[in-house]
């Protein structure tokens, strides 16, 4: 595996504790993070460059840590995050279906 997307993984996991540290101590709720993270990923989506030049899949790439961020959050029940690949799971599953382009 590349180093940076152990990297990438590294710290879409550290930024999923420290969301979950601000729900559990109060500081913010679930829905709260989860207004701020949907704003992000419009933002995202909104840029010209992101929509008109590239593929859907590399639009999902580059939406990828926010929908990570936002699976972290809606999963968390307890007091712990599920594991990383259970989140990469949760939103592969969540993705649009891509008309392939002929």
């Amino acid at each position: 595996m590349n180093t940076a997307n152990l990297q990438l993984q590294g710290l879409l996991m550290a930024v999923a504790q420290i969301n979950n540290a601000l729900v559990r101590k109060g500081l913010l709720s679930v829905q709260e993070l989860d207004t701020a993270l949907q704003a992000v990923e419009a933002n995202l989506l909104s840029e010209e460059r992101l929509t008109e030049d590239m593929s859907q899949a590399n639009r999902d790439a580059a939406c990828f840590p926010v929908r990570f961020l936002q699976a972290a959050n809606n999963a968390q029940g307890g007091a712990e995050i599920p594991p990383y690949g259970e989140l990469t799971r949760m939103v592969g599953k969540t993705k649009d279906p891509h008309v392939p382009s002929e």
